[in-house]
């Protein structure tokens, strides 16, 4: 190539990416045999269009990246065919060539016998190993001979589409492992066969590639002095792509840059997701790949997400301001609930640390019921930095509450069943407490009652058993005040699920429930649930069945 051609500035109509270098690319659908068409001799990038590329345009469009000029895929299908632009200068072409105008471009060499020509030889690309491990920095220089065009790169893409590139082969080698192989058993089959030197272009085939965008951007950042500015303006979605074709070609210098420039800027997800995926696939260098590694992975996860996990609720129960808990509350349940965008193949919640940090919220209420038995005669329910007494019960309340519904979905509340019909305590402590406090400790039997009514809580006879023979009373009198003071709870599924629970009972535990029911709603009314549906599934269960059994006995 000559220099004063090399050197030419792109036009300004022109596509601003392309600059003059070391490299040829055409689109066009392969002929039946290479040796038919003369080969292309020019001072710059040339374009080719024929019938076959215009009624069926390549398409390689990147996420967030559309398909423009910059790719050179859609370049001939939007410039007038009668005025194609060559970016190393500009020449207009009066039609689109032929068969017979590219044989007569070729025919400024000297004629030579058909039959004299030696068969070509093409270089067949095998995907090299998936381990990409970083070689000794060399020289990038093309060398001597820099200008020729003496390397022509076939490309076929695994859904369809076809690409030449014509590049010179002191820059493929000087920058690609894979190439510089290749174009060297090339050169040791001519010489063996006796051709001589420099008569024939070396031709090399990449089939199935997946992106023809993506590889003709990588092989152009060879011939760029300043790799990061270009992959600025591509943007993190397509420098992976460029990383994976660099790592598959052991491109260096291209890994190198990607890894840099991906390192320093954020991701989003879908971005993340991408990179994540070709570290699976692809295993480089721990030395070159420790900062992207320390941003996609945590060393030792697993313990890791336990003790994040506990301190942050810990640090929820522990909080005295209501807003920021409940926004907290909010963010953390769906970290940890099971349903979650982010749950993996990350271990269970350690339920021994929830279920500490329960005891340390019942072991607050029982302090807390302690000193409104002192301090409610006098009507002065404000103590410990100024929080009133019946807040800081309510905020314990919540927070059980909310461990509960951690428990819940996570199918480890159990053992909070037979935890809470033991507080006999708090029991003893309720009975003698106000009706405006005391109400809070039946919000917590609630959520139990309408976990097991509603088929959420599966647990042992005897801790239903126990439950509801120590917390049915006090839901009873509480029962007006949860009305009134509601925080979220629904009266018609809490009245639901308390006569599905009774029923759970054997019919005579469930005897001595009913009737306390039927007493206390027959003096408060609606001051005390309505079970009537469930006493008469009871009443049916326990009389007519029973009568019907002793009929079919005495036949």
């Amino acid at each position: 190539m000559e220099e004063s051609s090399f050197r030419r500035k792109p036009s300004s109509r022109r596509d601003p990416l392309v600059r003059g270098r070391s490299w040829c690319c055409s689109f066009a659908v392969p002929p039946s045999s290479p040796d038919s068409i003369a080969v292309f001799h020019s001072k710059a990038v040339r374009y080719s269009k024929t019938e076959q590329a215009a009624s069926k345009p390549i398409s390689n469009s990147v996420p967030n990246s559309p398909q423009s000029t910059k790719s050179g895929l859609g370049l001939v299908g939007r410039i007038d065919p009668r005025r194609i632009l060559s970016p190393g200068r500009v020449s207009p072409i009066d039609s689109d060539p032929t068969v017979d105008s590219i044989q007569e471009i070729g025919s400024t060499e000297p004629s030579a016998d058909v039959d004299s020509v030696p068969p070509v030889r093409t270089q067949s690309f095998r995907a090299p190993s998936e381990r990409f491990r970083l070689p000794q920095p060399e020289s990038s220089s093309g060398g001597p001979g820099s200008n020729l065009f003496d390397v022509r790169l076939n490309l076929r893409g695994k859904k369809g589409g076809f690409l030449v590139l014509e590049l010179n082969s002191g820059v493929l080698c000087a920058n690609s492992e894979v190439f510089a192989g290749l174009i060297d058993d090339y050169n040791k089959g001519k010489v063996s066969n006796g051709s001589p030197s420099g008569s024939k272009i070396c031709r090399i085939e990449v089939p199935d590639v997946e992106n023809l965008a993506m590889f003709r951007e990588t092989v152009e950042l060879m011939f760029e002095d300043d790799i990061t500015k270009r992959l600025l303006r591509i943007g993190v979605y397509r420098a992976i792509d460029v990383l994976e074709v660099s790592a598959g070609i052991m491109f260096t210098k291209g890994v190198l840059s990607c890894l840099k420039y991906l390192e320093a800027v954020p991701w989003t997800e879908e971005e993340e997701e991408k990179l994540r995926d070709l570290f699976t696939r692809f295993k480089f260098d721990d030395v070159t790949t420790k900062d992207i590694l320390a941003r996609l992975y945590l060393l030792d996860s697993a313990s890791s997400q336990q003790n994040v996990s506990r301190q942050l609720v810990w640090s929820i129960t522990s909080s005295t301001d209501a807003s920021a808990r409940n926004e907290l509350k909010t963010l953390v349940k769906g970290l940890l609930c099971k349903s979650s965008v982010y749950e993996k193949e990350y271990p269970d919640l350690n339920k021994e640390d929830i279920y500490a940090i329960c005891q340390s919220c019942l072991d607050s209420l029982v302090s807390l019921f302690e000193e409104t038995s002192e301090t409610v005669s006098s009507k002065k329910l404000v103590k410990d930095a100024g929080k009133p007494l019946i807040e800081r019960i309510s905020r314990q309340v919540d927070n059980i509450n909310w461990l509960l519904e951690i428990l819940l979905d996570r199918q480890m509340a159990e053992e909070f069943v037979d935890m809470w019909a033991n507080q006999g305590e708090l029991l003893r402590l309720h009975e003698n407490a106000s009706p405006m406090v005391r109400y809070e400790l039946s919000r917590v039997s609630a959520i139990l009652f309408i976990a097991m009514g509603t088929r959420k809580l599966h647990c042992r006879t005897e801790s239903r058993s126990g439950l509801l023979q120590a917390w049915f009373g006090p839901m009873l009198l509480d029962f007006g005040w949860l009305q009134r003071c509601r925080k979220g709870l629904s009266m018609k599924v809490l009245e639901e699920a308390m006569g599905q629970a009774l029923l759970t009972l054997p019919l005579k535990q469930q005897y001595a429930l009913f009737m306390e029911w039927f007493r206390d709603f027959s003096k408060h009314g609606t001051e005390c649930p309505n079970l009537s549906k469930a006493f008469q599934i009871w009443w049916r269960r326990s009389f007519l069945r029973v009568s019907e059994t002793y009929a079919v006995e005495s036949r």
